[in-house]
């Protein structure tokens, strides 16, 4: 990245903090309800160094990596089957219709009856919220493959099996990759919304912590986390599908 790119890459942020400490300077925000810059950073120094902000993060990363996992192994098979086949897409077609619509957040009183306030409650909230984006990019990746490849796989003789893994699963890995990082995202979403409501760890614990305390230092270090740690997966994810997608 040139020296010019790098600055317009940072001068959003550093345009929101200067303005952010300019309101602060100016009184136009009182600390109880948005604190200065330098609080939330002596707060994020402060749970660094006393192993708070880190037990917090491998928590929810934890979590969402387990819930990710199982979504992306449920709807590739699912988007495979119903992308293949007619019949297996009629057959699920009104039930995951129905599903789709329904926010993640709403499962969260019946994951907590299903399995308790434990780990398994949020992991299920995760894996429903992240399903539902990669199987649906799955099953369009799959449709808008070019019959002609099809067409040369029979005319080869390809089985069933060699015909997924060489041509299909290849032709929509754009539109799969695509689903994962939204998956992912949606993952976080959900991670949050279950720590706030029954954890005593993890990321969306600590929101909530800090708004019982009234300290908003926390609840803005909590938010800066989640977004720090989001980018890194997705940039992550990103290169992955920049050098998958190129190599097929």
């Amino acid at each position: 990245m040139r020296f010019a790119d790098f600055v317009w890459y940072l001068a959003l942020p550093i345009l929101i903090l200067a303005l952010w400490k300019g309101a602060d300077v100016a009184g136009y925000i009182v600390p109880y309800t948005m604190p200065p810059p330098e609080d939330v950073y002596f707060t994020a120094v402060e749970f660094f160094k006393d192993g708070t902000l880190k037990e917090h993060i491998i928590a929810s990363v934890i979590r969402v990596g387990e819930g990710f996992s199982i979504a992306l192994v449920l709807a590739l098979t699912f988007g495979v089957l119903i992308g293949l086949f007619r019949r297996f897409e009629m057959f699920t077609d009104i039930i995951l219709q129905i599903l789709k619509p329904i926010p993640p957040i709403a499962w969260i009183p019946l994951a907590i009856l299903w399995f308790g306030i434990g780990e398994a409650s949020k992991i299920y909230i995760i894996a429903i919220g992240a399903f539902f984006p990669i199987l649906v990019n799955t099953v369009e990746g799959i449709k808008n493959i070019d019959k002609r490849y099809l067409e040369l796989a029979r005319v080869y003789e390809a089985s069933k099996l060699r015909t997924i893994r060489r041509v299909i699963l290849p032709g929509a890995l754009p539109f799969i990759m695509t689903g994962v990082r939204l998956g992912l995202g949606m993952g976080w979403i959900c991670v949050v919304a279950a720590e706030l409501i029954a954890a005593n760890r993890g990321i969306g614990y600590m929101l909530m912590d800090g708004r019982s305390l009234s300290r908003p230092d926390m609840v803005i270090l909590g938010m800066v986390a989640i977004g720090v740690i989001g980018k890194f997966m997705d940039d992550v994810l990103r290169y992955i599908s920049k050098r998958i997608v190129r190599w097929n």
